[in-house]
């Protein structure tokens, strides 16, 4: 599994057009119910509405699915970043890394 934190920065005009007409909710909830982020949390990013989610992105191809409905349905700005857990670290040899570059 590699984990990914995909921050989406939602396009404020889009958004708010869909929370007028009553349709952000759902479409929030079928996007996420399509890409079954392990965690979702919702948040500001750079003065505008965003979202953070942790996904498993399996192969190159994938981000096509991640992104693409946040990108038609939002006009969201897309960042999809890797991050690791200490379990990630420790199998990458960090610390012998380190020991070289002392």
């Amino acid at each position: 599994m590699q984990r990914r934190w995909r921050i989406c920065g939602r396009a404020v005009k889009p958004f708010n057009q869909a929370a007028r007409h009553g349709t952000a909710g759902r479409t929030l909830r079928q996007i996420l119910d399509e890409i079954k982020p392990e965690a979702a949390y919702f948040t500001t990013i750079d003065g505008r509405r965003g979202a953070i989610l942790v996904v498993d992105l399996k192969e190159p191809s994938d981000m096509l699915r991640l992104a693409e409905p946040w990108l038609l349905s939002f006009n969201a700005i897309i960042e999809i970043q890797p991050v690791m857990t200490l379990q990630d670290m420790e199998k990458a040899g960090m610390d012998a890394i380190a020991d070289r570059w002392k």
